[in-house]
């Protein structure tokens, strides 16, 4: 029996571990791969009731540290303390990380650190800006890491331009380590969750409940390089605003709402701002849009999976795959930049597959586990 202590710590994260779970309860793995699901509390969320987790199908945590808010570094301290422990008194013989959010890096280190191997998964994402806490995060990791669980081929090409290769070794190491282009764990989340959102009575479902039409664009901004900024955030909303042709709706994180309030913006008649929505209605809504305007790695990826153009609010983005596809342009908050993208005419033809064909929960655990 192998065991597998699981790290997540946001509600991102318990979508994409989620697949893996799934797979070692119900697959070929039943029986023979034991799961420890811990849940470091980075992200307190009141969504996260036994309702979401019943409707999402997601196993519920086995354990959570209660780690919430704070500095980075308290944070993270009290992560690591908190998994340190764990791994000590459960004895895994892999503690499996998401991501980049300071939950993997505490995963990461609390494991290597005892000598125990980590697999990551999302590895060898790079935006090449440092400055950026989840760019420190997911370059420690990977540098920590036995397996390398990569989403594409640029991650693969990332991680090389570091010293970081297949050692091409069965028994591998985090000095030989396994490097595999896995495919996106998030696709395989996506295809799922996307069939169960379509099962939902008419009465549920998100834009009959929230009175949307189409055509409208779908937009989310949660970043702080963006909202905390006010002449970010004011030349994305003027931007928005002179496209009046246009309809955006934006369902408002509770940062960017403080922020607009308290820099006085203005919100252009053509944006519609609805409350923050469950994943099934993004979903929905994603799949309702013209197009998508947002500053998320996740909404960029998921653009792609739904085939519509995407407008990202950063200056660099991990996912360059999309970029070079045509189908996402990296604008910054230039006002003049984000009109031009979204005047621009969308992509044709079909999608490049770049992120898998839905099998990339199978192919991680055929690489941990066999």
């Amino acid at each position: 029996m192998t065991t597998i202590l699981t790290v997540v710590g946001a509600r991102p994260q318990f979508v994409k571990a989620a697949v893996i779970s799934r797979l070692i309860r119900s697959g070929a793995w039943a029986g023979t791969v034991r799961e420890i699901l811990v849940h470091t509390g980075q992200h307190y969320d009141t969504n996260m009731s036994d309702v979401f987790f019943r409707e999402m199908r997601i196993p519920e945590p086995d354990v959570n540290l209660g780690v919430g808010g704070g500095t980075h570094g308290a944070m993270t301290g009290e992560m690591l303390a908190g998994i340190e422990r764990l791994v000590v008194e459960r004895r895994p013989d892999l503690v499996l990380v998401y991501g980049d959010t300071n939950s993997t890096l505490a995963g990461a280190l609390a494991a290597s650190k005892l000598h125990v191997p980590v697999a990551h998964v999302e590895a060898g994402l790079r935006s090449y800006n440092k400055a950026m806490p989840e760019e420190q995060n997911r370059i420690v990791a990977d540098h920590l890491s036995t397996w390398l669980l990569c989403p594409t081929d640029t991650a693969i090409a990332n991680l090389r331009k570091e010293g970081i290769f297949d050692g091409g070794d069965p028994s591998p190491t985090s000095d030989r380590p396994l490097v595999r282009n896995s495919g996106d764990v998030m696709y395989d989340a996506s295809l799922f969750y996307r069939a169960l959102a379509a099962e939902r009575p008419e009465s549920e479902r998100a834009l009959a409940r929230l009175g949307i039409e189409a055509p409208f664009r779908l937009m989310t901004l949660h970043r702080a390089e963006n909202t905390d900024d006010r002449n970010r955030l004011e030349a994305i909303f003027a931007a928005l605003g002179s496209e009046s042709s246009m309809r955006f709706v934006l369902p408002l994180h509770p940062r960017t709402r403080k922020y607009l309030a308290d820099f006085g913006i203005r919100i252009p008649a053509n944006l519609r701002l609805i409350e923050p929505v469950g994943y099934f209605d993004m979903l929905e809504l994603e799949e309702a849009c013209e197009g998508i305007v947002t500053d998320s790695g996740g909404v960029q990826k998921e653009a792609y999976f739904f085939g519509k153009p995407c407008v990202t609010l950063r200056d660099q983005t991990e996912w360059v795959e999309t970029v070079e596809a045509g189908w996402n342009r990296t604008v910054g908050a230039n006002a003049a930049a984000i009109a031009g993208a979204l005047a621009a005419q969308p992509p044709s033809g079909a999608r490049p597959e770049l992120y898998g064909k839905g099998d990339a929960g199978r192919r991680i655990l055929e690489a941990l586990v066999g």
